[in-house]
């Protein structure tokens, strides 16, 4: 697996490369705003879209997690999984924890809503029975939960 992250016109250049080189691994890439991520999802090539960090500027009634209805549909149009890394529960702060946490159940419930392959990134075997019961009280279904982990 191989994790891309940069400007869109750098992810690009590495995409090409690495579909070129070898067909066999995964080309994951970390999500950014979402025009840089609608650009990353309209590509065949990448296999996964990571939201590994929920830093966006909310407006007044919306969170911006990075992920709409458009984005689903088209991660599922070209067979993208949407991936999430939960190393950020590692944090002791409770504000950034508790705003990240609500833009990954955002998250969640639309990728449950549009039937999007979810799967789950930076955990250790003894954090699983912890980490489904929080994505099932977030929102994820069941189903979901026994496929997301790796």
């Amino acid at each position: 697996m191989d994790f891309i992250k940069g400007s869109i016109n750098e992810v690009r250049k590495e995409i090409e490369k690495l579909s070129k080189s070898n067909n066999l691994k995964k080309i994951i890439v970390i999500a950014g705003d979402s025009d840089f991520n609608r650009k990353i999802l309209e590509n065949k090539k990448v296999n996964v879209l990571l939201f590994s960090d929920f830093n966006g500027r909310d407006k007044l009634k919306q969170r911006d997690s990075g992920l709409d209805h458009v984005l689903c549909k088209l991660a599922i149009s070209n067979d993208v999984t949407i991936g999430f890394d939960l190393s950020f529960l590692k944090d002791k702060s409770d504000l950034v924890i508790s705003q990240k946490a609500s833009r990954l159940a955002q998250n969640i419930r639309l990728c449950n809503k549009y039937k999007n392959k979810i799967k789950i990134f930076n955990y250790t075997k003894d954090e699983i029975i912890k980490l489904r019961a929080f994505l099932i009280s977030i929102g994820m279904n069941n189903k979901s939960v026994k496929e997301a982990f790796i």
